[in-house]
Order: C-alpha cells, then structure tokens, then sequence
C-alpha cells in the first residue's frame, strides 16, 4: 500500500498493538493486510484522498462486510476482519483522530461451532514413542523428543515452546515459569521424561552457544515455527499418523481435553493453559460431552434401537 494518512494511522495502531498488547509480528502483519483490503474496498466505493480510513463510514463497513460473505469468505476470516475494524476504529476514537465507530452497528457473522482437532491417546503414544526416531538427521530425533514431551506434557503454545531457556533442564524444581500471551506469566508443572529429554538435547548441542533450549540455524535466535513444522510433519509420518492431523496447537489440544476425561479440574486446567477467561476453557467441556455421546452410541446396547425410534 502507498504512503497515505491513513497507512499513517494504521502505522500508529499496529504500533500501539506491539507496545499495550504484545501482539506478535504475523498478528500485526494480519491486522495490516485486513485494513489494506478494507481501504481499497472503500477506494472503489467512491471515497477518495488521503484520508480514506478516516472519512469511511458505517454504509462502506456494511458493504465491505457483504462483499466478504458474497465472496464466499468463511464467517470466521470475515469475523476476524470486522473485529480489525472495530479495533482500529476505537483506537482512532481514543486518540481523538476521529469521533464516532463506523464499524459499532455492525453485527458480526455468526460463527459456526467447532470444536477442537484432537488425537487419542493412543495416537499421542504412538507419536511419542514413534514419531521421535527415524529422522536423517539424529540432532532432529532429540529435538523432536524434546518438543513433543513437553508439548504434550504442559500444553505449552508453539511461541512458548520455542523461547524456552537452555538452563530450563538443569532446574530440578517441579515447575518451570512461562511467559505466555500479553506477556504474562504463568508455572505448569514439567515431568521428569520431558525433562530428561530436554537434558538429552542439550548435551547435544552442547558446543552451541544458545541462550535457547531450540535454537535455529542461527544460535543466537530460537528455532522458527517453520523449521519445527517440518520436524513434527516427519514425526508424524514416522508414527504413521496423517500429517495434516498434527499440529502444535492439536497437541495443546489433547493435553487438554485427556486431562479433563481424567478428573482435572476446569479451573486448574485454565492456569495450565494460560487462559485469560475461563469461558475460553470451557470449549473442553463440549469436547468431553461429545467424545462421550460417540462412545455411548457406538458400544450401548440400545443406542441403535434408540437412533432408529
């Protein structure tokens, strides 16, 4: 996008993301794509100038919002951009750029429910016992015993994981603190296979001078999410699991989900995972009503009689 006032103010708002919220570069990237493709929708309804951003009102958010859902954009992205809107709009609103929320009428797609993508526990033993052996390069299979236990082991996010200290194996206490969204700071407990694996890997790279349990190409910065894509995607042919099913992120998910089919508390299970909102790890709840319902219809007796009733 050219230099304008508006891409000025966008500057400030992803400015002001980085600083308050601690927003990641691939979420500001994001915010700035949106509103780079919201500006140009405005542009073709007429609004010209510089000041583009500023002077649309609610009839350019309501069409943009309508040409989302016409262009058969799922109601998720769509949601995700209006919330960018609403986002930049009351910031704009705070720093008294402009007065009014062109985006404060507009209601937000409805969202279908979904629940999270889980494995079994069977298919994580499998990953874990299988998954870690077989790489062409042996430094991938301790990097990848490493990274699985601990994913599955803490329910750590995939940006956790990878800014984890190289000192964190050689601290024998129960807990490790992580530092997680908005910066903050939480314990979850470590077991002592994760640790040991982590041990395992560090004694390896122990001529690499790292302040990080992954370190990437470069040692002095962290091994990137991609980099350990590629490491997890041949873990999973490894185990003989589909790769598409695999991700960090359905690893945090069935950390979850089997410790709450195990009696874990739902509170307890927030601070693990770092939630702001309990209401965020009630979606497990739905989970484990739902495994339970497929296991009562595929094994009770009279599940069939009742289905056909």
């Amino acid at each position: 996008m050219t230099r304008t006032t508006s891409s000025r103010y966008i500057e400030s708002f992803l400015e002001m993301l980085a600083a308050e919220r601690n927003a990641a570069a691939r979420t500001r990237h994001a915010y700035f794509s949106d509103l780079a493709d919201f500006e140009s929708h405005c542009r073709q309804r007429g609004v010209a100038g510089p000041d583009v951003l500023i002077n649309a009102d609610a009839a350019c958010v309501q069409s943009y919002i309508a040409a989302l859902s016409s262009s058969g954009m799922a109601a998720r992205t769509s949601a995700r951009r209006l919330s960018c809107l609403r986002q930049f709009y009351r910031f704009l609103a705070r720093e008294a750029i402009r007065p009014d929320d062109p985006t404060e009428r507009e209601i937000s797609p409805k969202l279908p429910a979904s629940l999270p993508k889980l494995l079994s526990e069977q298919e994580v033993k499998r990953l874990l016992e299988e998954g870690v052996r077989g790489h062409a390069d042996e430094r991938r299979n301790y990097v990848a015993q490493a990274a699985l236990e601990l994913l599955y082991t803490t329910g750590l996010r995939i940006s956790e994981l990878l800014s984890l200290p190289s000192v964190l194996p050689l601290n024998n206490a129960p807990m490790v603190t992580v530092r997680g969204k908005g910066g903050r700071e939480r314990l979850v407990p470590i077991s002592e296979k994760a640790r040991q694996a982590a041990l395992a890997l560090r004694h390896y790279d122990r001529d690499l001078d790292s302040p990080y349990l992954f370190p990437g190409r470069d040692p002095a910065k962290p091994l990137t999410r991609q980099g350990f894509d590629k490491i997890l995607h041949q873990a999973a042919l490894n185990a003989g699991l589909d790769p598409e099913r695999i991700s960090p992120h359905v690893l945090r998910h069935s950390f979850a989900s089997h410790l709450l089919a195990h009696g874990a508390d739902l509170r307890a299970l927030q601070m693990l995972l770092g939630h702001a909102d309990i209401a965020t790890t009630q979606i497990y709840t739905h989970v484990l009503s739902e495994r339970l319902r497929q296991l009562v219809q595929a094994h009770h007796p009279l599940a069939s009689e009742s289905a056909d009733c």
